[in-house]
């Protein structure tokens, strides 16, 4: 009889203290839990304030670290961005294998992405080229005002959305295995350049603002898949436009978007137009600045000239461009101020530069034509199309040219893109 009062209290002891050990394992486990997404979240915080300012300095400013997209630390052979120093002009040998069977002329899958990771590992090629239904969902937009988020414009963009309900390319484009894609720039280096039609060998020619294609094919081509503007920069007479192309909005301030639910729901346009503002002239950059946020004081504030007030498009060739290439494009490969994720001087950057970042993510190959500004030559003709000379661009106060030179001559001399006309 003892002995098996023993053996019970023996087994009683043996369950308690498994129960006891059972407990705190699962507390010292859950503590370990705990610690472990405490500093995922603390990892992912400092990653996200790197990407947002260590990695767009100020002039003089000095970058102390790197980070690729996994949030590894990038060694001394990358510059302050992130992007490969030497840039050699041969294929790194993972690609160059994988490449290796394509013929001459023949699309290469993924090709862009592959070579812009290869110099800059932190791009990251997920993003769609124009806002959906979900746009609230995306973190990197959400937070910051025009042009680099969509903070504030949330009841514009859905009534927009509502109406116009396409949010990608044509089917036809989209069925593509493999896309290849230009973008044509507005610069006088493509006059005489006789490159026409091999940019309409394209499968997608990106076209930027009010730049002409008729009476100019022969050097610049005849056709159009989208053509990239803001209401200042669209095209005011509406037989101007090409009738097969999308109509994309780049949203650089709330004034914009405001101009295009006027535009997608075909009601009157309450802002100055060419025919009723004949004292529309390019006030100071002070002053253009000043207007452009939410306290203009009129419609027609924040808007530096006069805008169409009608694109002769159906709703469903209507697209918003995704802010977050315009974001990408200033502060990750640019490297523009911050600014505290505000419009500020010298960091917007150009739309031939954001039609670019968009391209490397919605592109197998990118090439570019009538790229390039060379402020040696002030006598030289600006643009394809008239007569005003390249010392007209000598003071910008929105835009950095040379800075935007240094990343499309990296992009040109790592082959990720092509530049048809030289100009870059």
């Amino acid at each position: 009889m003892g002995l098996l009062v023993f053996v019970r209290n023996l087994l009683l002891a043996l369950c308690l203290f498994l129960v006891l050990g059972f407990l705190y394992y699962s507390a010292w486990k859950l503590h370990l839990l705990q610690w472990e997404d405490s500093t995922q979240q603390r990892h992912t915080f400092w990653t996200k304030q790197l990407e947002g300012v260590a990695f767009c300095p100020e002039d003089g400013d000095s970058l102390l670290l790197s980070l690729d997209s996994a949030g590894q630390t990038l060694g001394t052979e990358y510059d302050r961005l992130g992007f490969l120093l030497k840039l050699d002009s041969k294929l790194p040998a993972e690609l160059a294998t994988k490449y290796a069977n394509f013929s001459e002329g023949a699309c290469k899958p993924g090709y862009a992405s592959a070579m812009m990771t290869a110099i800059f590992p932190r791009f990251s090629k997920p993003a769609p080229m124009f806002l959906d239904d979900s746009f609230r969902k995306w973190a990197r937009i959400r937070e910051f005002v025009p042009p680099f988020g969509i903070k504030g414009q949330d009841n514009l963009i859905k009534a927009i959305l509502s109406v116009t309900k396409e949010y990608r390319l044509t089917p036809a484009l989209d069925s593509l295995h493999c896309r290849r894609c230009i973008i044509v720039g507005n610069g006088g280096v493509l006059a005489n350049k006789s490159l026409g039609s091999r940019i309409d060998d394209y499968d997608i020619v990106i076209r930027l603002n009010s730049a002409p294609v008729k009476g100019f094919e022969r050097d610049v081509g005849s056709k159009t898949t989208l053509r990239i503007t803001y209401p200042e920069g669209a095209m005011q007479r509406p037989e101007q436009y090409e009738r097969d192309s999308l109509f994309v909005l780049a949203g650089f301030k709330w004034q914009d978007f405001k101009w295009l639910k006027y535009i997608v729901y075909k009601e009157r346009v309450p802002f100055p137009s060419k025919a009723k503002c004949r004292q529309c002239q390019v006030g100071s950059e002070q002053e253009r600045r000043q207007k452009s946020g939410p306290d203009a004081q009129s419609a027609s504030d924040g808007f530096w000239k006069s805008v169409a007030t009608r694109v002769p498009k159906e709703p469903p060739e209507i697209r918003i461009l995704n802010p977050y290439f315009i974001q990408e494009a200033a502060f990750t490969l640019i490297g523009l101020p911050f600014n505290n994720g505000l419009m500020g001087r010298g960091n917007i950057p150009t739309l031939g530069s954001v039609a670019v970042t968009m391209a490397l993510h919605g592109c197998d190959e990118v090439a570019v034509a009538g790229f390039g500004y060379d402020m040696n030559t002030p006598n030289a003709p600006l643009h394809y199309y008239e007569t005003v000379r390249m010392a007209a661009i000598k003071e910008s106060w929105t835009h950095n040219i040379q800075r935007e030179k240094e990343f499309l001559r990296k992009l040109v001399k790592a082959r990720v893109i092509t530049d048809l006309s030289s100009g870059i």
